[in-house]
C-alpha cells in the first residue's frame, strides 16, 4: 500500500462525507417542510447543527487530499483537475453563503416562537425555494466533480460536465421546490 492509495482513499472519504452532509441538510429540509409544530423545527435545526462540522471537515479532507494528489501524481494544469478544483472551492462557500443566513433565521424564529403550531413567518421562511434548490444543485455539482475524478475528461469536456451538472441541479431544485405538497395542517385548515 502506497501513500498515494491512502490519500486517494481519504479523498474519496472526503467526497462521501461532503455528500452525506448535503444529504443530511436535504433530509432536514424535508422534515422542516412537513413540520407542524415549532418543537419539530427546533429539533430538526439542532440535528442540522450537529452535522455542520462533519460537512466542514469532509470538505477540508476532500480538498487537502485532492491537492496532494494533484501536486504529486498529476498537475494542477490538467483540465479536469482545474475544473474540479475551482468547482469544489466555490461549492462550500457558495452553499454556506446561500443557506446559512436562512438557517439562522429559521433557528431564531423557532427559538423565539412559543411551542405549538408554526407561526406564519416561520412557515414562510421554511418554504423558501432557495433552501431546496441550493443543496440539490450542490449535490448535482459534487456528483459532477466525482464524474470528473473518475473519467478524467479534457478541459472542454470537464467544463461541459459541470455546466450540465449545474443545469440539472437547478432544474431538479426548481422542480422539487414547486412539487412539495402543502403541510397536512394547511390542508386541514383550508377545508
Amino acid at each position: 500500500m502506497s501513500i498515494y492509495t491512502l490519500v486517494l482513499f481519504m479523498h474519496v472519504i472526503g467526497a462521501i462525507g461532503y455528500l452525506l452532509s448535503i444529504g443530511m441538510w436535504l433530509f432536514v429540509l424535508v422534515g422542516l417542510r412537513r413540520a407542524q409544530y415549532v418543537e419539530q423545527v427546533r429539533a430538526l435545526i439542532h440535528l442540522n447543527d450537529l452535522s455542520g462540522p462533519f460537512g466542514a471537515v469532509s470538505a477540508v479532507v476532500l480538498l487537502a487530499a485532492g491537492l496532494y494528489l494533484a501536486f504529486t501524481a498529476w498537475s494542477l494544469l490538467t483540465g479536469w483537475i482545474v475544473v474540479g478544483l475551482i468547482s469544489l472551492v466555490l461549492l462550500a462557500p457558495l452553499g454556506t453563503a446561500l443557506l446559512e443566513p436562512r438557517r439562522r433565521v429559521i433557528d431564531r424564529l423557532a427559538r423565539k416562537a412559543s411551542d405549538g403550531p408554526l407561526p406564519e413567518e416561520l412557515e414562510r421562511c421554511i418554504r423558501d425555494p432557495v433552501l431546496l434548490a441550493v443543496p440539490q444543485t450542490l449535490t448535482a455539482l459534487l456528483l459532477g466533480v466525482v464524474f470528473l475524478m473518475t473519467t478524467k475528461p479534457s478541459l472542454v469536456g470537464s467544463i461541459i460536465v459541470m455546466a450540465v451538472a449545474l443545469v440539472l441541479g437547478l432544474v431538479w431544485g426548481a422542480l422539487v421546490s414547486r412539487m412539495t405538497p402543502p403541510r397536512t395542517g394547511q390542508a386541514e385548515s383550508i377545508g
